[in-house]
């Protein structure tokens, strides 16, 4: 499984507006910016999370965009496939199956990869947007209790690179 640049985003994008839930909507631009993302690609990605009813639009001076259902009920399964399609390494568990039943050479191999469709599968079928702002908001209390990081200098982790 993998999640393409536009996946992240639209996560990134529906997360935050879980954590604004039932503050009225978000700007574009508000969201572009407190996300770190790209405003036009985000546009995009905003339409097509309208279109599949994830989120709507609000017109106006308070405009802008909203989740359409509580965050508890929107699980990230449904954004990852909505934007990048099934789960699996080689397309649909159905196919994996069907590679399983057929190719005894390499049945084992198969079955490795729809293993691990099955589990990326339960988790995101299980994780929901709430569960992310929770999980965010453990984050902030940890952090907030550990030694504070000089401002102005970046954190960065030593890496070994072999030639």
């Amino acid at each position: 499984m993998k999640i393409s640049q536009k996946g992240l985003y639209a996560l990134q994008s529906m997360t935050m507006l879980a954590r604004r839930y039932n503050q009225g909507a978000i700007r574009i631009r508000d969201i572009a910016y407190e996300e770190e993302l790209p405003e036009k690609f985000l546009e995009l990605i905003l339409l097509e999370l309208k279109n599949a009813r994830l989120v709507e639009s609000v017109r106006g001076a308070k405009g802008g965009y909203q989740l359409r259902r509580p965050p508890q009920d929107i699980h990230l399964s449904e954004i990852v496939r909505l934007i990048d399609g099934p789960l699996a390494p080689f397309g649909d568990a159905e196919q994996l199956r069907t590679l399983i039943n057929k190719d005894d050479e390499h049945r084992a191999l198969y079955q490795v990869f729809l293993d691990i469709r099955n589990s990326a599968a339960r988790i995101l079928d299980n994780t929901s947007l709430a569960d992310l702002v929770k999980r965010g908001k453990r984050k902030k209390l940890v952090k907030g209790k550990s030694k504070k990081r000089k401002i102005g200098k970046p954190h960065v982790l030593p890496m070994v690179v072999s030639r």
